[in-house]
Protein backbone atom coordinates (compact mmCIF):
# COMPACT_ATOMS: atom_id res chain seq x y z
CA UNK A 1 0.00 0.00 0.00
CA UNK A 2 1.28 3.87 -1.34
CA UNK A 3 1.47 6.21 1.89
CA UNK A 4 -0.63 8.81 2.13
CA UNK A 5 -0.03 11.37 -0.06
CA UNK A 6 0.08 14.24 2.94
CA UNK A 7 2.46 11.62 5.21
CA UNK A 8 4.96 11.78 2.22
CA UNK A 9 5.00 15.42 1.70
CA UNK A 10 5.76 15.82 5.32
CA UNK A 11 8.32 13.92 4.99
CA UNK A 12 10.16 15.79 2.11
CA UNK A 13 9.39 18.56 4.37
CA UNK A 14 11.50 17.72 7.12
CA UNK A 15 14.29 16.30 4.54
CA UNK A 16 14.41 19.23 2.09
CA UNK A 17 15.03 21.32 5.98
CA UNK A 18 17.59 18.74 7.05
CA UNK A 19 19.50 18.53 3.31
CA UNK A 20 19.38 22.39 4.02
CA UNK A 21 21.24 22.31 7.21
CA UNK A 22 18.99 22.40 9.90
CA UNK A 23 19.47 20.62 13.02
CA UNK A 24 16.74 18.65 15.29
CA UNK A 25 17.23 16.25 18.17
CA UNK A 26 13.40 16.37 18.38
CA UNK A 27 13.03 15.33 14.94
CA UNK A 28 16.10 12.52 15.18
CA UNK A 29 14.99 11.52 18.11
CA UNK A 30 11.15 11.09 16.59
CA UNK A 31 12.70 9.49 13.32
CA UNK A 32 14.59 7.13 15.47
CA UNK A 33 11.40 5.86 17.35
CA UNK A 34 9.35 5.16 14.52
CA UNK A 35 11.92 3.32 12.83
CA UNK A 36 12.24 1.45 15.51
CA UNK A 37 8.13 0.84 16.21
CA UNK A 38 8.04 -0.14 12.42
CA UNK A 39 10.82 -2.48 12.98
CA UNK A 40 9.11 -4.21 15.64
CA UNK A 41 6.04 -4.13 13.68
CA UNK A 42 7.16 -5.89 10.96
CA UNK A 43 8.99 -8.51 12.73
CA UNK A 44 5.66 -9.57 14.59
CA UNK A 45 3.88 -9.54 11.05
CA UNK A 46 7.05 -11.64 9.62
CA UNK A 47 7.46 -13.96 12.46
CA UNK A 48 3.16 -14.81 12.54
CA UNK A 49 3.64 -15.36 8.83
CA UNK A 50 6.33 -17.31 8.63
CA UNK A 51 5.02 -19.50 11.24
CA UNK A 52 1.67 -20.48 9.01
CA UNK A 53 4.28 -20.54 6.52
CA UNK A 54 5.75 -23.92 8.32
CA UNK A 55 2.62 -25.08 8.70
CA UNK A 56 1.95 -25.26 5.20
CA UNK A 57 5.53 -26.93 4.54
CA UNK A 58 4.87 -29.39 7.32
CA UNK A 59 1.44 -30.61 5.89
CA UNK A 60 2.92 -30.53 2.11
CA UNK A 61 6.15 -31.87 2.90
CA UNK A 62 7.91 -29.38 0.87
CA UNK A 63 10.16 -25.90 1.51
CA UNK A 64 8.31 -22.43 0.24
CA UNK A 65 11.17 -21.95 -2.08
CA UNK A 66 10.74 -25.66 -3.64
CA UNK A 67 6.66 -24.99 -3.65
CA UNK A 68 6.86 -21.66 -5.59
CA UNK A 69 9.18 -22.29 -8.31
CA UNK A 70 6.28 -25.45 -8.75
CA UNK A 71 3.13 -23.30 -8.58
CA UNK A 72 4.73 -20.57 -10.38
CA UNK A 73 4.91 -23.31 -13.33
CA UNK A 74 1.38 -23.75 -13.22
CA UNK A 75 2.37 -27.29 -11.53
CA UNK A 76 0.32 -27.20 -8.33
CA UNK A 77 -3.05 -26.22 -9.08
CA UNK A 78 -4.98 -23.50 -7.67
CA UNK A 79 -6.20 -24.93 -4.25
CA UNK A 80 -7.12 -22.20 -1.92
CA UNK A 81 -4.25 -23.80 0.49
CA UNK A 82 -1.99 -22.79 -2.52
CA UNK A 83 -2.87 -19.63 -3.52
CA UNK A 84 -2.89 -18.56 0.18
CA UNK A 85 0.87 -20.39 0.64
CA UNK A 86 1.91 -18.52 -2.64
CA UNK A 87 0.54 -14.86 -1.27
CA UNK A 88 2.13 -15.52 2.31
CA UNK A 89 4.94 -16.52 0.28
CA UNK A 90 4.96 -12.75 -1.23
CA UNK A 91 3.79 -10.97 1.59
CA UNK A 92 7.32 -12.82 3.46
CA UNK A 93 9.38 -11.51 1.16
CA UNK A 94 8.28 -8.10 0.88
CA UNK A 95 8.13 -7.48 4.55
CA UNK A 96 11.98 -8.69 4.46
CA UNK A 97 12.34 -6.14 2.43
CA UNK A 98 10.96 -3.22 4.18
CA UNK A 99 12.68 -5.25 7.23
CA UNK A 100 16.33 -4.45 5.66
CA UNK A 101 15.40 -0.65 4.53
CA UNK A 102 14.46 -0.36 7.98
CA UNK A 103 17.59 -1.53 9.68
CA UNK A 104 20.45 -0.65 7.17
Amino acid sequence: MLADTSTAAKFEVLETLLRQGYQSDLIDRTLEKIIALETENIRKKLSDILSKIRRFEKQYEMTSEEFYRSYERGEMGDSADFMEWSSLYDMSHLLEHHLALLTR
